[in-house]
């Protein structure tokens, strides 16, 4: 990956490192902090751009973010930087950054999920009873895994399926050309059990599986285990009672009596750690239930509501359960969490006051915590805090903070 700036006019980049031709210097924008001071000093243009130039509003440097490919590094994605000649470019245009693989848990699905082919509800049909269709079993949301020599997703064929099961599987997606499905056996629980036998594996529970299975597998049992859930809640029109038809291999459910079409919830949930810059600390807390019982504390989170900003849910949020008042928030990283249905939406976000009003009805407690405690936390040396494992999005906030990421 290249840091360094590069001159938009000529395009020859400097070194971070060496300074020459650029200067940090004070700066209006205070979500990106530098501006050029002049151009590169190589650039043969320099000469035709003057200092006093480059403090005009229309004519100032702009950080752009651009796609370039970036590799992974495990936390959340980066970000080439590019700083760019204000007379030459006075209007650059702002990018967003290609999104890196996803570090966590449940994401990074690999399966086509076939857009194209839900359209064609025959070859569905035909995919169904496929020869070479892949289909995933669950049993009561647990799903069916390998045992041996690593646990995996263990998939079987349309032969293996009892027939009642294999009249609605639903459609995970594509991949290599071959449709893969999830299929429900709750209703039949001794054909689960011989075809977990005949096929060397057994049932675990989808929270403990994204623990041991590859993030490939993790993705795809995020996605079938949330969309199982949803179609065994959803089997009755929410407008008129009547039952409802699998449309679209399962992304979509629709009356067949007053025609409504129903489709697969997405619960968005916000949380964030909120760091003390001067006094270099963070915000976590221990809510009521598993946390509680599991005496951890971890980053605060909430369900969004309607018609509000992932920005606003971080600052009601973090007011509502520790009465603290946040500024600069910023988005982290996201994670599937399907129980039964949740998007994570990590954030990282500063206080503007210090002082916790803590609301004892949702939470048991919640503290600051210095950075050295929380290392040591992660490290799993701390007597006195335990936080979230690698599984939850929660483990990641907290080490990116207290590592200074």
């Amino acid at each position: 990956m290249n840091n360094s700036p590069i001159c938009g006019n000529c395009e020859k980049g400097e070194s971070l490192g060496n300074l020459t031709g650029w200067s940090r210097v004070a700066f209006r924008n205070k979500s990106l902090g530098l501006r050029a001071s002049r151009p590169a000093a190589s650039c043969p243009r320099k000469r035709t751009l003057r200092r006093k130039q480059l403090t005009t509003r229309s004519n100032r440097a702009i950080l752009r973010l651009r796609p370039d490919p970036i590799p992974s590094t495990g936390n959340a994605p980066l970000v080439n930087m590019v700083l760019y000649h204000p007379i030459t470019q006075p209007k650059p245009q702002v990018y967003l950054p290609m999104p890196s693989p996803a570090p966590h848990i449940f994401a990074n699905n690999p399966l086509d999920r076939g857009e194209r082919e839900r359209r064609d509800e025959e070859w569905i049909r035909r995919m169904e009873s496929h020869p070479d269709s892949r289909f995933l079993p669950f049993r009561d949301l647990n799903v069916l895994l390998a045992a041996d020599p690593q646990p995996a997703l263990c998939w079987v064929n349309i032969a293996q399926l009892p027939p009642a099961a294999a009249a609605a599987p639903i459609l995970l997606g594509m991949w290599d050309g071959i449709a893969h499905f999830a299929v429900d056996l709750s209703a039949s629980a001794p054909a689960a059990n011989r075809i977990a036998e005949n096929a060397g594996g057994y049932f675990e529970d989808c929270r403990a599986a994204g623990e041991t299975l590859s993030g490939a597998d993790g993705g795809i049992v995020a996605q079938a285990r949330a969309q199982l859930s949803w179609h065994s809640r959803h089997a009755f029109c929410s407008v008129c009672g009547h039952p409802t038809d699998k449309k679209r291999g399962g992304q979509v459910r629709q009356c067949p009596s007053c025609h409504a079409q129903h489709f697969p919830r997405t619960d968005p949930v916000v949380i964030a750690v909120v760091a003390d810059v001067a006094g270099d600390r963070c915000l976590l807390g221990q809510s009521r239930g598993r946390l509680q019982r599991m005496r951890a504390y971890s980053a605060l989170a909430g369900f969004m509501d309607q018609g509000e900003a992932i920005e606003e849910a971080v600052a009601r949020e973090v007011m509502e359960e520790a009465g603290i008042r946040v500024r600069n928030v910023r988005y982290h990283s996201s994670q599937p969490w399907p129980f039964p249905s949740s998007l994570m939406i990590g954030c990282l976000a500063e206080a503007a006051t210090t002082d916790i009003r803590m609301d004892a009805e949702e939470m048991t407690d919640v503290r600051w915590f210095d950075r050295a405690e929380v290392i040591r936390a992660l490290e799993g040396r701390s007597a006195e805090l335990t936080v979230p494992g690698p599984i939850a999005i929660a483990h990641h906030l907290i080490r990116a903070w207290a590592m200074g990421q």
